[in-house]
């Protein structure tokens, strides 16, 4: 993570189920859900004035530790959190048994 961004608080919205980073006064943010006794993260947006910055990484990085802090596991169900999962496996251990296949190597026919 940027370490202009490492000292930005993580807003969890919970009105709008959705964990909130605001930078120079634009908000990106993550959706999320319960679901199947964890915690689903459904969607990430990042605004435009922001992109290309490391705003989505620090936000994916956010939450994740947020989700460890919280002892809860976690769906990956966003394309870029579970890219962001395959590029570093040592957050892998807080997806859901269930869905730890998705990261498994595939096997060669």
């Amino acid at each position: 993570m940027k370490p202009e961004l490492q000292n930005l608080p993580l807003t969890d919205n919970s009105g709008s189920h959705r964990f909130e980073l605001t930078v120079n006064h634009a908000t990106a943010f993550m959706e999320y859900g319960e679901r199947e006794g964890a915690l689903a993260l459904f969607h990430t947006e990042v605004p435009g004035q922001l992109e290309g910055q490391g705003v989505g990484t620090a936000l994916v990085e956010k939450v994740l530790a947020e989700v460890e802090q919280r002892q809860r596991q976690l769906i990956p169900l966003c394309p870029f959190v579970t890219s962001y999962l395959k590029r570093h496996p040592e957050w892998q251990r807080l997806v859901a048994p269930a869905y730890l296949r998705w990261f498994q190597p595939k096997e060669q026919e």
